[in-house]
């Protein structure tokens, strides 16, 4: 057979080969990524090492690359680099130095103005108040964080999300100059990780997932070994200076009113709730 006819041959073998070398690529990255989620902590000491700029940027495009409900896009990130502004937001979600010692400091916020003002561009009525909208918003701004966050670990990056700032929403508004149908959903910390702690334990998966149908059995039975695990997490992590359970930390979270401002808060912003 001459070289003429064999080409085809050798071409398939060499696709093949290719081919094959992809694969291999794509199942280390998508082992690796699974590494990385199942490692991560939250780092609340960081240090001093300033975090590229470059970097930065391509976390936060990862982000943007998040699911996004109808490409409504309604997550508008604002990074706080003023020392005053993050020591204040700092106090305002509970004493959390590390607002003001992180790196990186961000702030995720839920925002329908922009979808409003695009309406209202090409001669629509924007509705403000709906509560489906306020949903998306929140569930955008959470994937989008998500993703930064996935982004960052794997760059060898440490993060803290900072619940903390619905604390006193509103003048973490006025710090950052907040239109109406924007809210502040979390704070977010980000820099190279000068600590090494141990890993939180999650519920046992036969808990969080379920077949067919919204089952309780044997619950009861699997959420008490994950209290006593989490009591022991929270022996070590304290040297014995913490005694609790995932159920006493359910009893102190959810047996109360949590911040209950947030109703009000959110209505003055134009979340209405129809």
């Amino acid at each position: 057979m001459t070289a003429q006819g064999t080409a085809p041959y050798v071409f398939w073998i060499e696709s093949c080969e290719v081919s094959r070398i992809a694969e291999k690529e794509v199942t280390e990255m998508s082992s690796t990524v699974i590494e990385v989620l199942k490692s991560h902590r939250s780092i609340r000491k960081f240090k001093q090492t300033p975090v590229d700029e470059q970097l930065l940027r391509d976390i936060i495009c990862c982000g943007q690359c998040a699911s996004t409900s109808s490409n409504l896009q309604a997550t508008t990130v604002i990074r706080v680099r003023n020392g005053d502004t993050r020591k204040k937001i700092g106090v305002l979600a509970g004493d959390q130095a590390y607002v003001e010692s992180a790196a990186v400091f961000l702030v995720f916020c839920a925002d329908l103005n922009r979808a409003g003002q695009a309406c209202k561009a090409q001669g629509g009525v924007f509705e403000p108040g709906m509560t489906e909208q306020f949903i998306i918003a929140t569930v955008d701004a959470a994937l989008f964080a998500q993703n930064c966050a996935v982004a960052a670990e794997s760059k060898g990056l440490g993060i803290c999300y900072i619940g903390g700032i619905r604390n006193d929403p509103e003048q973490v508004s006025q710090l950052l100059e907040l239109p109406d149908q924007v809210y502040p959903v979390f704070g977010f910390c980000m820099g190279y990780p000068d600590q090494d702690p141990e890993r939180k334990p999650r519920l046992p998966l036969e808990v969080i997932l379920k077949e067919e149908i919204y089952s309780q059995s044997g619950d009861k039975a699997l959420i008490e070994s994950y209290d006593e695990q989490m009591s022991q997490y929270y022996r070590s992590r304290t040297n014995g200076g913490k005694e609790s359970s995932w159920t006493l930390e359910m009893k102190a979270l959810v047996g109360k009113e949590s911040r209950p401002h947030m109703q009000a808060f959110l209505k003055s912003r134009g979340f209405n709730y129809r």
